[in-house]
């Protein structure tokens, strides 16, 4: 997914919006509790099963929930999603170097 296709997904998230006149609603707060009751959706189509017997569908429709707030948020506040998430691996992979992390799932200070 390259920056045009993220921007296409963020247009066509504000137009919905703004056709609903729904931005009123919008504040940052409200956009990350929606954020947070969608991934807990999301969460929920693992929940109780093995991971392999999850519905991809629901999968599919919460993760597009998911992706649709946390882009409502980038354009609330101006961010550029590519650099940000670009920004934030580089952060990780000085707080996890690979001969350090790779293999296992310890935090980066348990290294």
């Amino acid at each position: 997914m390259n920056n045009s296709d993220i921007d296409e997904l963020i247009q066509a998230n504000r137009k919905f919006t703004d056709e609903r006149d729904w931005d009123q609603f919008h504040n940052g707060k409200d956009l990350a509790m929606a954020l947070s009751i969608e991934a807990n959706e999301l969460l929920e189509a693992f929940l109780w099963k093995d991971p392999a017997d999850a519905k991809i569908e629901q999968i599919r429709e919460e993760l597009a929930d998911v992706f649709n707030y946390a882009f409502m948020i980038a354009e609330k506040y101006n961010l550029d999603v590519k650099e940000i998430v670009l920004a934030k691996l580089k952060k990780n992979a000085e707080k996890y170097p690979v001969e350090k992390a790779k293999g296992t799932a310890k935090k980066y200070d348990e290294l």
